[in-house]
């Protein structure tokens, strides 16, 4: 009996990684549609809810973007009228992001998307909680093998 191709790309992590991200994003879409929001700008309020002000480069950090990525996102989100950006009055080189009331508002509506996820998905709590702890261990070695080479 022979052993498994090493390169067969259904042994792939990252052919694995970059199928499931794609649907879970694309699960996300109807959930979050009526929100009126897409999942970028999903994971940009998120941090905002838990953190209520945020400068560009601290929200960059926190969703592991560029902040130039991050830009056209916020700039739409103020256009819905869910964000405000204005310039940090202790140093005007930070752009300060905040939530409207709008903003603030709609995080009673979204407390309904990770219990509609979880349906989505057909997984536990606890099936989703290993799931999360092993992506997070996941993205923390894959940085540090970045910061080594």
């Amino acid at each position: 009996m022979s052993s498994p191709d090493a390169l067969s790309l259904d042994r792939q992590v990252c052919f694995a990684l970059t199928v499931a991200s794609r649907g879970i994003v694309a699960a996300y879409k109807p959930v979050l549609d009526p929100l009126g929001i897409t999942h970028p700008q999903y994971l940009v309020m998120l941090a905002l809810w838990e953190h209520h002000t945020l400068d560009l480069s601290s929200l960059a950090r926190l969703l592991h973007q560029e902040a130039s990525t991050l830009s056209p996102l916020i700039k739409r989100l103020e256009t819905q009228g869910l964000t405000k950006r204005q310039r940090s009055q202790e140093d005007e080189r930070r752009l300060e992001i905040t939530l409207t009331e709008a903003g603030r508002e709609l995080r009673s509506r979204a407390e309904q998307v990770p219990v509609e996820m979880a349906k989505r998905l057909r997984m536990t709590p606890e099936e989703l909680s290993e799931l999360h702890a092993s992506m997070m261990h996941l993205i923390a070695e894959s940085r540090r093998s970045l910061e080594g080479s």
